[in-house]
């Protein structure tokens, strides 16, 4: 693409895909009915979130399946029904977001926070150095990255380590032929505006552990109503928590499971979509002078709603005049990075309720990630655009502190 230097993108990196007509249909009935409550049933009726469960867990290849509050939710709920209490030790991505750690504050546990490789996935040779730290690693597929799955199994198994897999980047993504949130003992998804099935806020977490379903769905507030769930593992299951497991209610309504099952029938449509978007941006990055483009393994099937570069070992001043510059251009970027946390960007570090941690090589990594979004609004022309205003002021930079 030939671009004039002055040439600016006007589009809006958050306006997301409009929700579909159906979706909204389904949704007024729900309004017009005025059973939101998920238990809130009229005769034999199954309830939309009820559905949702029983379609999403169909989806991914799970036997249970819980729809919840949020994807925060999710993985609280999760560290939970696994025994996660007081004082334990979770293992955790040192590049992840703050709900991550936050799930494991919630329930008194201590991040222990593993190392980031160029690749932007958990470093494996340092997780099996910390593995005999704790029982349960919750793995963060941060930004939609995959580490080798296969590998890391492996060696969680073989130290009796519990994975719970965070999936809000890797909805619709595979290791291997293997769904994202397959892999572990649980899986947890995001459908918050921003991911890739958007009812505002919303989750889901999927199991083939039965107790553990069971323990989530008490935790999730069924009261003892847990027989109208379709997703969900025998009444004797129930039967042995139901009394010992605690309501911390965060249930998903039936508004929100209404908006989300047409987009369930939409998905795979839907990544073909980012990922076409994805290809145009990283073809127009590959060869900055300065940046490096994060490398996708053969074996990962990947959905590209967000794009990663490393600008390593660049100042700080340099990564600013970046982002300034780019911004200046109408192309919103977000540093991992900076000193101080801004919007959803933040390090280890800057989460001061966890233990301190020293990792020089991923604070490296971290210094030089640059994220953006990639919206299903934007059109394959609009992200050839943006891709030449961040080589060309990349470039910029670049020469000016050769």
């Amino acid at each position: 693409m030939t671009l004039l230097m002055t040439e600016r993108f006007t589009g809006n990196f958050t306006q997301q895909d409009p929700i579909p007509e159906e979706a909204i249909a389904a949704a007024v009935e729900v309004m017009r009915h005025g059973r939101l409550h998920r238990y809130n049933l009229a005769g034999d009726e199954a309830g939309e979130t009820a559905l949702l469960e029983q379609e999403f867990a169909a989806w991914v290849g799970a036997k249970y399946c819980l729809a919840v509050a949020s994807g925060g939710y999710a993985l609280a709920t999760a560290l939970r029904a696994v025994g996660v209490g007081p004082g334990d030790k979770v293992l955790t991505n040192a590049f992840t977001l703050a709900p991550v750690p936050g799930a494991i504050a919630s329930v008194g546990a201590e991040p222990v926070f593993v190392g980031v490789t160029e690749a932007l996935t958990i470093d494996l040779e340092d997780l099996e150095a910390k593995l005999a730290q704790a029982k349960v690693l919750m793995l963060s597929h941060m930004r939609g990255h995959l580490c080798d799955m296969d590998r890391l199994m492996r060696l969680c198994d073989a130290a009796g380590v519990t994975v719970i897999e965070d999936c809000a980047h890797t909805m619709g993504a595979a290791w291997n032929g293997v769904a994202s949130g397959r892999h572990g003992r649980i899986g947890c998804y995001s459908c918050q505006t921003y991911k890739h099935m958007n009812s505002g806020e919303g989750g889901l977490l999927i199991t083939d552990d039965a107790e553990v379903a069971a323990r989530a769905i008490m935790l999730s507030g069924s009261y003892m109503l847990y027989s109208r769930h379709l997703a969900a593992p025998a009444p004797e299951v129930f039967e042995r928590v139901k009394y010992e497991t605690p309501n911390i209610s965060g249930r998903m309504d039936n508004l929100r499971a209404a908006i989300l099952r047409p987009q369930l029938r939409d998905l795979d449509a839907q990544v073909a979509r980012w990922n076409e978007r994805y290809h145009v941006l990283e073809e127009g990055l590959r060869d900055t002078p300065g940046l490096t483009l994060v490398a996708r393994p053969e074996a990962e099937r990947y959905v590209g709603s967000s794009i990663q570069f490393l600008l390593l070992d660049w100042a700080p001043e340099a990564v600013q005049a970046v982002l300034a510059r780019c911004a200046a251009r109408g192309v919103e970027l977000k540093w991992f990075g900076g000193a101080e946390p801004v919007a959803f960007t933040s390090r280890y570090d800057s989460w001061r309720y966890a233990p301190e941690q020293h990792l020089p090589e991923s604070d490296r990594i971290l210094a030089g990630i640059i994220d953006m979004r990639v919206p299903l609004t934007f059109s394959l022309e609009d992200c050839a655009l943006i891709a030449c205003i961040i080589r060309a002021e990349v470039s910029a930079v670049w020469q000016g502190a050769a």
